[in-house]
Protein backbone atom coordinates (compact mmCIF):
# COMPACT_ATOMS: atom_id res chain seq x y z
CA UNK A 1 0.00 0.00 0.00
CA UNK A 2 2.99 2.43 1.17
CA UNK A 3 4.26 2.05 -2.88
CA UNK A 4 0.59 2.57 -4.14
CA UNK A 5 0.75 5.81 -2.11
CA UNK A 6 3.98 6.91 -3.03
CA UNK A 7 3.93 6.41 -6.73
CA UNK A 8 0.67 8.55 -6.65
CA UNK A 9 2.71 11.51 -4.45
CA UNK A 10 5.34 10.98 -7.77
CA UNK A 11 2.52 11.10 -10.51
CA UNK A 12 1.70 14.32 -9.89
CA UNK A 13 5.43 15.62 -9.27
CA UNK A 14 7.36 14.49 -12.36
CA UNK A 15 5.05 16.67 -14.79
CA UNK A 16 6.16 19.60 -12.92
CA UNK A 17 9.69 18.60 -12.62
CA UNK A 18 9.80 18.54 -16.50
CA UNK A 19 8.17 21.53 -17.50
CA UNK A 20 10.75 23.53 -15.64
CA UNK A 21 13.82 21.76 -16.40
CA UNK A 22 11.99 22.73 -19.95
CA UNK A 23 11.96 26.34 -18.86
CA UNK A 24 15.23 26.70 -16.76
CA UNK A 25 17.14 24.61 -19.96
CA UNK A 26 15.69 27.33 -22.46
CA UNK A 27 16.52 30.48 -20.02
CA UNK A 28 12.86 31.27 -19.45
CA UNK A 29 10.70 31.68 -16.31
CA UNK A 30 8.01 29.96 -17.80
CA UNK A 31 5.23 27.91 -15.58
CA UNK A 32 5.16 26.84 -12.10
CA UNK A 33 6.23 23.11 -10.57
CA UNK A 34 2.64 22.85 -10.06
CA UNK A 35 0.99 24.21 -13.48
CA UNK A 36 -0.19 21.26 -14.28
CA UNK A 37 -1.70 19.72 -11.78
CA UNK A 38 -4.19 23.98 -11.81
CA UNK A 39 -4.84 22.86 -15.67
CA UNK A 40 -6.03 19.12 -14.60
CA UNK A 41 -8.02 20.88 -11.50
CA UNK A 42 -9.82 23.56 -14.95
CA UNK A 43 -10.50 20.06 -16.67
CA UNK A 44 -12.03 18.45 -13.93
CA UNK A 45 -14.16 20.89 -13.02
CA UNK A 46 -15.32 21.26 -16.86
CA UNK A 47 -18.45 19.35 -18.38
CA UNK A 48 -17.43 17.55 -21.47
CA UNK A 49 -18.41 17.84 -25.40
CA UNK A 50 -19.44 15.34 -27.33
CA UNK A 51 -19.71 15.15 -31.29
CA UNK A 52 -22.80 13.42 -32.88
CA UNK A 53 -20.41 10.93 -34.85
CA UNK A 54 -18.42 9.07 -31.75
CA UNK A 55 -20.36 6.36 -29.77
CA UNK A 56 -20.39 4.97 -26.27
CA UNK A 57 -16.67 3.35 -26.86
CA UNK A 58 -15.72 7.40 -27.62
CA UNK A 59 -17.12 8.12 -24.09
CA UNK A 60 -16.02 4.81 -22.26
CA UNK A 61 -12.54 4.93 -23.31
CA UNK A 62 -11.09 7.62 -20.63
CA UNK A 63 -12.57 5.87 -18.05
CA UNK A 64 -10.93 1.97 -19.18
CA UNK A 65 -7.64 3.67 -19.90
CA UNK A 66 -7.32 5.12 -16.29
CA UNK A 67 -8.58 1.68 -14.74
CA UNK A 68 -6.42 -0.64 -16.66
CA UNK A 69 -3.61 1.68 -15.70
CA UNK A 70 -4.90 1.74 -12.23
CA UNK A 71 -4.84 -1.87 -12.44
CA UNK A 72 -1.36 -2.16 -13.23
CA UNK A 73 -0.22 0.02 -10.79
CA UNK A 74 -1.48 -2.25 -7.95
CA UNK A 75 0.99 -4.73 -9.90
CA UNK A 76 4.35 -3.09 -9.05
CA UNK A 77 6.00 -3.39 -5.70
CA UNK A 78 7.73 -0.87 -3.31
CA UNK A 79 11.49 -2.20 -1.93
CA UNK A 80 10.50 -5.32 0.71
CA UNK A 81 7.59 -4.45 0.79
CA UNK A 82 5.55 -6.20 -2.39
CA UNK A 83 2.91 -5.06 -4.28
CA UNK A 84 -0.60 -4.86 -3.65
CA UNK A 85 -1.32 -7.99 -5.73
CA UNK A 86 1.47 -10.51 -6.85
CA UNK A 87 1.12 -13.72 -8.55
CA UNK A 88 3.59 -16.17 -11.13
CA UNK A 89 4.35 -14.69 -14.64
CA UNK A 90 2.57 -11.16 -13.18
CA UNK A 91 4.70 -8.77 -15.60
CA UNK A 92 2.94 -10.43 -18.57
CA UNK A 93 -0.71 -9.55 -16.95
CA UNK A 94 1.38 -6.07 -16.13
CA UNK A 95 2.12 -5.08 -20.11
CA UNK A 96 -1.03 -6.93 -21.28
CA UNK A 97 -3.53 -4.51 -18.99
CA UNK A 98 -1.62 -1.53 -19.92
CA UNK A 99 -2.44 -2.34 -23.69
CA UNK A 100 -5.86 -3.15 -22.77
CA UNK A 101 -6.27 0.04 -21.84
CA UNK A 102 -4.06 1.62 -24.71
CA UNK A 103 -6.59 -0.54 -26.68
CA UNK A 104 -9.43 1.43 -25.94
CA UNK A 105 -7.59 4.30 -26.34
CA UNK A 106 -7.23 3.86 -29.80
CA UNK A 107 -10.29 2.52 -31.00
CA UNK A 108 -12.02 5.96 -28.92
CA UNK A 109 -9.71 7.79 -31.27
CA UNK A 110 -10.96 5.74 -34.29
CA UNK A 111 -14.32 6.11 -33.11
CA UNK A 112 -15.09 9.75 -33.58
CA UNK A 113 -15.06 9.41 -37.19
CA UNK A 114 -12.01 11.56 -38.05
CA UNK A 115 -9.32 10.18 -40.20
CA UNK A 116 -6.97 12.88 -38.57
CA UNK A 117 -7.24 11.40 -35.57
CA UNK A 118 -7.02 7.68 -37.23
CA UNK A 119 -3.69 8.59 -38.39
CA UNK A 120 -2.50 9.31 -34.48
CA UNK A 121 -4.00 6.07 -33.52
CA UNK A 122 -2.31 4.16 -36.25
CA UNK A 123 0.89 5.39 -35.72
CA UNK A 124 0.11 5.15 -31.29
CA UNK A 125 -0.43 1.11 -31.95
CA UNK A 126 2.49 0.91 -34.30
CA UNK A 127 5.10 1.74 -32.04
CA UNK A 128 3.52 0.52 -29.12
CA UNK A 129 3.22 -2.54 -30.52
CA UNK A 130 6.91 -2.15 -31.59
CA UNK A 131 8.56 -0.98 -28.15
CA UNK A 132 6.85 -4.70 -26.38
CA UNK A 133 9.35 -6.97 -27.30
CA UNK A 134 12.35 -4.82 -25.06
CA UNK A 135 10.06 -4.76 -22.68
CA UNK A 136 9.15 -8.47 -22.69
CA UNK A 137 13.08 -9.60 -23.49
CA UNK A 138 14.23 -7.11 -20.46
CA UNK A 139 11.96 -8.72 -17.97
CA UNK A 140 12.02 -12.18 -19.28
CA UNK A 141 15.92 -11.83 -18.62
CA UNK A 142 14.75 -10.80 -14.92
CA UNK A 143 12.78 -13.86 -14.72
CA UNK A 144 15.73 -15.95 -16.10
CA UNK A 145 18.89 -14.29 -13.73
CA UNK A 146 16.52 -14.54 -10.58
CA UNK A 147 14.67 -17.79 -11.27
CA UNK A 148 10.83 -15.73 -10.16
CA UNK A 149 8.51 -14.54 -12.56
CA UNK A 150 6.55 -12.43 -9.83
CA UNK A 151 7.88 -8.46 -10.17
CA UNK A 152 8.40 -8.44 -6.11
CA UNK A 153 10.53 -11.72 -6.02
CA UNK A 154 12.34 -10.92 -9.27
CA UNK A 155 13.44 -7.63 -7.88
CA UNK A 156 13.34 -8.94 -4.21
CA UNK A 157 15.82 -11.74 -5.55
CA UNK A 158 17.59 -9.71 -8.17
CA UNK A 159 19.53 -7.71 -5.15
CA UNK A 160 20.21 -10.57 -3.61
CA UNK A 161 22.94 -12.39 -6.13
CA UNK A 162 26.37 -10.95 -5.56
CA UNK A 163 27.64 -11.04 -9.34
CA UNK A 164 29.36 -8.44 -10.15
CA UNK A 165 28.29 -7.96 -13.90
CA UNK A 166 25.23 -6.88 -11.91
CA UNK A 167 26.24 -3.71 -12.39
CA UNK A 168 26.28 -3.66 -16.24
CA UNK A 169 22.78 -5.19 -16.42
CA UNK A 170 21.16 -2.82 -13.94
CA UNK A 171 22.75 0.04 -16.29
CA UNK A 172 21.29 -1.36 -19.02
CA UNK A 173 18.05 -1.89 -17.62
CA UNK A 174 17.83 1.73 -16.48
CA UNK A 175 18.36 2.93 -20.29
CA UNK A 176 16.03 0.59 -21.80
CA UNK A 177 12.95 2.03 -19.22
CA UNK A 178 13.76 5.66 -19.57
CA UNK A 179 13.32 4.86 -22.94
CA UNK A 180 10.04 2.90 -23.22
CA UNK A 181 8.65 5.79 -20.60
CA UNK A 182 9.32 8.08 -23.01
CA UNK A 183 7.68 6.03 -26.14
CA UNK A 184 4.83 5.14 -23.54
CA UNK A 185 4.02 8.57 -22.62
CA UNK A 186 4.55 10.23 -26.03
CA UNK A 187 7.91 12.23 -25.23
CA UNK A 188 10.51 12.77 -27.42
CA UNK A 189 12.15 11.59 -29.51
CA UNK A 190 9.18 9.60 -30.41
CA UNK A 191 6.46 12.47 -30.36
CA UNK A 192 6.46 16.04 -29.20
CA UNK A 193 3.15 16.66 -26.77
CA UNK A 194 3.63 20.93 -27.75
CA UNK A 195 3.31 20.27 -31.19
CA UNK A 196 0.20 20.82 -33.36
CA UNK A 197 1.83 19.81 -36.91
CA UNK A 198 -0.64 17.37 -38.84
CA UNK A 199 1.97 15.08 -40.45
CA UNK A 200 3.83 14.59 -37.09
CA UNK A 201 1.16 14.49 -34.29
CA UNK A 202 0.51 11.32 -32.28
CA UNK A 203 -0.82 11.28 -29.26
CA UNK A 204 -2.12 14.27 -28.72
CA UNK A 205 -4.36 13.85 -32.31
CA UNK A 206 -5.56 10.81 -30.56
CA UNK A 207 -6.66 13.17 -27.95
CA UNK A 208 -8.01 15.97 -29.98
CA UNK A 209 -11.56 15.78 -30.09
CA UNK A 210 -11.80 15.14 -25.68
CA UNK A 211 -12.74 17.64 -23.03
CA UNK A 212 -12.88 18.67 -19.93
CA UNK A 213 -13.86 15.55 -17.27
CA UNK A 214 -13.08 13.13 -19.99
CA UNK A 215 -9.25 14.87 -20.98
CA UNK A 216 -8.69 15.53 -17.53
CA UNK A 217 -8.31 11.21 -16.56
CA UNK A 218 -6.19 10.40 -19.71
CA UNK A 219 -3.98 13.13 -18.36
CA UNK A 220 -4.02 11.41 -14.95
CA UNK A 221 -3.27 8.20 -16.70
CA UNK A 222 -0.09 9.72 -18.53
CA UNK A 223 0.76 10.91 -14.78
CA UNK A 224 0.40 7.87 -13.49
CA UNK A 225 2.40 6.10 -16.06
CA UNK A 226 5.50 8.47 -14.80
CA UNK A 227 5.88 7.16 -11.19
CA UNK A 228 4.76 3.41 -12.24
CA UNK A 229 7.99 3.19 -14.41
CA UNK A 230 10.01 5.27 -11.83
CA UNK A 231 9.37 2.94 -9.40
CA UNK A 232 9.88 -0.03 -11.62
CA UNK A 233 13.62 2.08 -12.12
CA UNK A 234 13.90 2.49 -8.11
CA UNK A 235 13.73 -1.54 -7.90
CA UNK A 236 16.18 -2.46 -10.27
CA UNK A 237 18.58 0.68 -8.85
CA UNK A 238 18.01 0.38 -4.91
CA UNK A 239 18.72 -2.57 -2.89
CA UNK A 240 15.87 -4.02 -1.52
CA UNK A 241 17.73 -4.86 2.06
CA UNK A 242 18.16 -0.85 2.66
CA UNK A 243 16.02 1.20 5.20
CA UNK A 244 12.79 2.21 4.21
CA UNK A 245 13.50 5.83 4.50
CA UNK A 246 16.20 5.28 2.26
CA UNK A 247 14.07 3.32 -0.04
CA UNK A 248 11.33 6.05 -0.36
CA UNK A 249 14.28 9.06 -0.56
CA UNK A 250 15.41 6.93 -3.00
CA UNK A 251 12.65 7.18 -5.21
CA UNK A 252 11.49 10.72 -4.83
CA UNK A 253 15.07 11.07 -6.38
CA UNK A 254 14.90 8.64 -9.25
CA UNK A 255 11.71 10.03 -9.92
CA UNK A 256 13.13 13.84 -10.23
CA UNK A 257 15.52 12.41 -12.09
CA UNK A 258 13.38 11.23 -14.22
CA UNK A 259 11.72 14.38 -15.13
CA UNK A 260 15.06 16.09 -15.38
CA UNK A 261 16.46 13.71 -18.07
CA UNK A 262 12.94 13.81 -20.13
CA UNK A 263 12.92 17.54 -19.64
CA UNK A 264 16.54 18.24 -21.01
CA UNK A 265 15.91 15.62 -23.47
CA UNK A 266 13.02 17.72 -24.80
CA UNK A 267 15.00 20.97 -25.17
CA UNK A 268 18.45 19.67 -26.52
CA UNK A 269 17.23 17.04 -28.36
CA UNK A 270 15.45 17.21 -31.83
CA UNK A 271 12.38 14.88 -32.73
CA UNK A 272 13.49 11.93 -35.03
CA UNK A 273 11.94 11.76 -38.58
CA UNK A 274 8.96 10.08 -38.90
CA UNK A 275 10.27 7.14 -40.91
CA UNK A 276 13.29 6.67 -38.49
CA UNK A 277 10.93 6.19 -35.28
CA UNK A 278 10.35 2.60 -36.34
CA UNK A 279 14.15 1.92 -36.76
CA UNK A 280 14.56 3.64 -32.97
CA UNK A 281 12.37 1.66 -31.42
CA UNK A 282 12.92 -1.80 -32.53
CA UNK A 283 17.15 -0.88 -31.27
CA UNK A 284 15.70 -1.15 -28.28
CA UNK A 285 15.24 -4.66 -28.56
CA UNK A 286 18.48 -5.44 -29.96
CA UNK A 287 19.67 -3.90 -26.66
CA UNK A 288 17.67 -5.97 -24.88
CA UNK A 289 18.95 -8.90 -26.43
CA UNK A 290 22.06 -7.75 -25.62
CA UNK A 291 21.37 -7.24 -21.71
CA UNK A 292 20.38 -10.92 -22.58
CA UNK A 293 23.31 -12.93 -23.62
CA UNK A 294 25.16 -11.45 -20.73
CA UNK A 295 22.95 -12.98 -18.05
CA UNK A 296 23.11 -15.79 -20.35
CA UNK A 297 27.59 -15.61 -20.27
CA UNK A 298 26.84 -14.63 -16.13
CA UNK A 299 24.40 -18.39 -16.09
CA UNK A 300 27.55 -20.29 -18.08
CA UNK A 301 24.60 -20.96 -20.39
CA UNK A 302 26.07 -19.37 -23.57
Amino acid sequence: MLGIILIIIASLLVPGVIIRTKSIASGRKGPGLFQPLKDLRVLLRKGSVFSNTTGLIFRIAPSLSLASIVCALTLVPFGNQGALITFGADFVFFAYILSFGKFFAIIGALDCGSSFEGMGANREALYSMMVEPAFFILLGTFAMFTGYTSFTDIFYGFHLSDNNYILIFSVISFYLLIQIVMIENSRMPIDDPKTHLELTMIHEVMILDYSGFDKALLHIGTFLKYGIYGALITAILINTKWSIYIQIFAFFAVVVCLGVIIGLNESFRARNKMGKNPQFVLTLSGIALVAFVIVLLLMGKF
